[in-house]
Order: C-alpha cells, then sequence, then structure tokens
C-alpha cells in the first residue's frame, strides 16, 4: 500500500458510527450503542478531547483519542491515547505510526509536555508498537471494577 494514499483528518458528530464500528473492533465486542453514543457525545464537545480518523482512498482505516488535561503531580497538561485502532487489513502498513505522528503532533501543539497510554496486558503487540514509537513502560495501572 502507498502511505501517501492516506491522511488523517479530525472527527466530527458525523463520525460517530465509524467511531463506534472501530471502538467496538478494538474492544472484540459489540458495546451498548446508547452509552456509546452518550460518552461521544460529550466527549467529541470536549475541548480537552479530539479523535482523529485515517482515511486511505477516502476510506476510514484507523482511528487515535487523545485527552489532554492539567495533572497536579505533573504541575503542566498530560496528553493521554485512551483508544487507538487500525483495521486489520490495513495493520503493518505504517497507518499507526501516521496516527501516532499527528496525535502527538498535535498534544505538542497545545502545550503537552508529555503522552501516556494504556494496553490492555494482553495486547502485546500493541505494547511492542507503543515502544517502537517511543513509550517506556514506566507504570502499572490497576483497575477496580464496580458491580452493575
Amino acid at each position: 500500500m502507498d502511505i501517501s494514499r492516506t491522511s488523517i483528518r479530525q472527527a466530527t458528530a458525523f463520525d460517530k458510527e465509524i467511531i463506534y464500528e472501530m471502538i467496538c473492533g478494538l474492544e472484540n465486542a459489540r458495546l451498548d450503542s446508547t452509552g456509546f453514543g452518550r460518552a461521544f457525545d460529550q466527549n467529541i464537545a470536549s475541548d480537552h478531547i479530539r479523535y482523529f480518523i485515517a482515511e486511505t482512498d477516502g476510506q476510514p482505516v484507523g482511528m487515535v483519542s487523545c485527552h489532554i488535561q492539567p495533572l497536579l503531580h505533573h504541575a503542566a497538561l498530560v496528553s493521554e491515547i485512551q483508544e487507538m485502532y487500525v483495521e486489520p487489513a490495513y495493520r503493518s502498513q505504517q497507518i499507526g505510526k501516521l496516527l501516532m505522528q499527528h496525535v502527538a503532533d498535535y498534544a505538542k501543539s497545545r502545550g503537552a509536555i508529555q503522552m501516556e497510554v494504556t494496553s490492555r496486558a494482553t495486547r502485546e503487540s500493541a505494547h511492542r508498537f507503543y515502544q517502537r514509537e517511543g513509550f517506556a513502560k514506566s507504570h502499572v495501572k490497576l483497575v477496580r471494577y464496580f458491580d452493575q
């Protein structure tokens, strides 16, 4: 694939279904569409959250989120990727690298001093990708689940 045919754009409210399908692919599950819609609508309207979509020949092939917030323990703005996804047929074709470069440039332009990402322990290939992109394993994330 010719990577020059791929572009990155900021997602809009009209991209809800595209993002929904990609997040379902990321989670390997059909998510509750009503709950997803509420979260997406709130996030897309936030000044602190952006979603970016990679398109190849006009076809959506990947996405990444960027959350930027001031953190007390850094005394500065910190960016975080909470979701990143590339369609399976487009993996290992530099789409993820393009998304990463775009989101890092965006975060820096907004004044973030660093970027963080959390990835499920079983996603070892994702961990290798993030490390190739300059991330270091420096923290441990612990999760407490609540009964629903």
